[in-house]
């Protein structure tokens, strides 16, 4: 069993809770606009990281991360993104690869609105976009995903809630 926390547009703030947050976790998995290589630097200096880079993130970033992670982990076929749109519409670049291709865990960010869902029409693939954990853009709470992977079951989904989007303590 895997335990993972999911984070996403950070741009360039990271709070400290998130690391108590997911402290247990085995790896963390950040989904784009991180905004700063301190951010990377923290993350991978605390836990196994996969990190892709966002539409803010400059070449210095691009350079020490993927703009697409595919990987296979406890029985699921992972696809990790920043721009992935999101059930039914999602982004005309995405598509041919997600029908080809198509992951168990499609994860993406850039929206700041968390949604976990199903997609019927892909397989029944679970869309997951953790929102945003940073202070910037129009999301109303800063928020974070942690949940389980074990041999093709995904559990203890938890939604963690930060705080305010411009708060720096909750």
């Amino acid at each position: 069993m895997k335990t993972i926390g999911l984070l996403s547009d950070t741009h360039g703030y990271l709070d400290e809770r998130i690391l108590e947050h997911f402290s247990k976790c085995d790896e963390v998995w950040h989904a784009g606009d991180i905004g700063s290589v301190k951010i990377i630097e923290q993350l991978e200096k605390f836990k196994p990281a996969r990190i892709v880079f966002g539409n803010i993130d400059n070449n210095e970033i691009r350079a020490r991360t993927e703009e697409n992670l595919h990987f296979e982990l406890e029985g699921f076929r992972v696809w990790i993104t920043h721009i992935g749109g999101a059930p039914p519409r999602y982004n005309p670049q995405v598509k041919p690869t997600l029908k080809a291709r198509m992951p168990d865990l499609f994860i993406c960010g850039h929206s700041h609105i968390l949604r976990v869902i199903r997609d019927p029409a892909y397989n029944n693939m679970l869309y997951i976009n953790p929102g945003a954990a940073g202070r910037e853009g129009f999301h109303k709470i800063r928020t974070v995903l942690r949940f389980n992977l074990h041999e093709g079951i995904i559990s203890q989904m938890e939604v963690i809630e930060l705080g305010k989007r411009g708060a720096l303590v909750s």
